[in-house]
């Protein structure tokens, strides 16, 4: 028997999951170390480059008129003419406290200033990956089963065109598209200007369902739409490849042939035997994609005017408030590390070679 075969017999029930994640703890500490670690690597670099780099953060604060002994004072208010690693050691010890700072521009604390947008990135970022994972294995299971006719070609030429557009241009073209020739969908801001809804958790979306608002929901929804669809073209044509090809590999396996000889339909063979196998680099893949992703909602919230985090980032870095850009850039940085650790823990979790290595 293949060792495909021990596979699909060894996969775990429900009841032993949380049994095997006990016994995964010491391996997934290690690597949440490592993160910790690569995070602290992360900040110092981000905190260094912002520092050499050749903008003044107190020229838009500062009169034309302003003296030397002004921007002095200022500086030292700021805590700007300390060497470099007393600042470093400063503002890291403050970050471990939940303190990032306070905003040159505003003089708001950056924490809440992130949180507060925070939740309009994450909506956005669940809607999106979740229309790109469900349209990339749709497409790459549609793709595998009628390999061989026209409807693997469709789909190939349909994937070709998606990966060769990058998402902001997606997003243009859907604004001229279906927003201003078709006037099918909205394409400004996270809901209509003249619907209020009170903000309880900062998601939109559910915010609107507490608050009993249908109205409220569909603009929201339909705001979400082109923005989310954008970014599923840039998610789903790597998985549909991945596991497609994943696909051809598997049912070259002794098992798809003893399972085909036992008289087995082809649709339970892919869908019970094949697709078990296929999803392992098919779920790397998705991780890999939650990931970059996450840096990609910038363009994307800035072309369809949503007040996430990467709006909130387009403007520090037009002002130069050096303490909102260190904050967000290390909640990227977060943002990124958790889904590969969370895509870790999920790999160990369903392959046991993964565990016994």
């Amino acid at each position: 028997m293949s060792q495909a075969t021990s596979y699909v017999s060894d996969r775990p029930a429900p009841a032993q999951w949380l049994a095997q994640f006990w016994r995964l703890l010491p391996v997934l500490a290690q690597r949440l170390l490592s993160r910790a670690l690569m995070m602290l690597f992360v900040a110092l670099i981000v905190f260094v480059v912002l520092r050499v780099m050749p903008v003044d953060p107190l020229g838009m604060l500062m009169p034309p008129n302003a003296t030397k002994a002004d921007v002095a004072a200022l500086s030292h208010a700021l805590g700007l003419d300390l060497p470099l690693h007393r600042q470093f050691m400063i503002w890291l010890g403050n970050v471990l406290h939940g303190d990032f700072g306070r905003s040159i521009q505003s003089g708001r604390a950056v924490g809440p200033l992130i949180l507060n947008a925070l939740p309009t990135t994450l909506q956005l970022i669940f809607c999106g990956l979740s229309l790109g994972i469900a349209v990339g294995l749709g497409s790459g299971i549609l793709a595998f089963r009628y390999r061989g006719t026209r409807i693997e070609s469709g789909i190939d030429l349909g994937n070709s065109v998606a990966i060769s557009i990058p998402e902001f241009l997606w997003a243009i073209l859907m604004i001229l598209g279906l927003g201003i020739g078709l006037q099918l969908l909205p394409f400004l801001g996270p809901i209509n200007a003249n619907i209020t809804v009170p903000r309880i958790t900062g998601f939109l979306l559910l915010d609107s369902l507490l608050d009993g608002s249908p109205a409220a929901f569909g603009s929201a929804l339909q705001h979400l739409v082109m923005p989310s669809l954008a970014m599923a073209l840039g998610i789903a044509p790597p998985i549909m490849r991945i596991l497609r090809s994943s696909l051809m590999e598997v049912y070259n396996e002794d098992y798809i042939v003893a399972a085909r000889l036992r008289g087995t339909s082809e649709n339970r063979i892919l869908l019970r035997h094949a697709l078990r196998n296929a999803a392992l680099p098919t779920v790397s893949m998705i991780g890999l994609q939650a990931g970059t992703v996450i840096g990609g909602t910038l363009l994307l919230e800035t072309i369809y005017g949503f007040p996430g985090i990467g709006s909130v980032m387009v403007t520090a870095i037009a002002n130069h408030d050096l303490p909102v850009i260190q904050g967000l850039a290390l909640t990227y940085a977060l943002s990124v590390l958790v889904m590969n650790m969370m895509t870790d823990t999920l790999l160990l979790i369903i392959n046991p070679r993964l565990r016994a290595s």
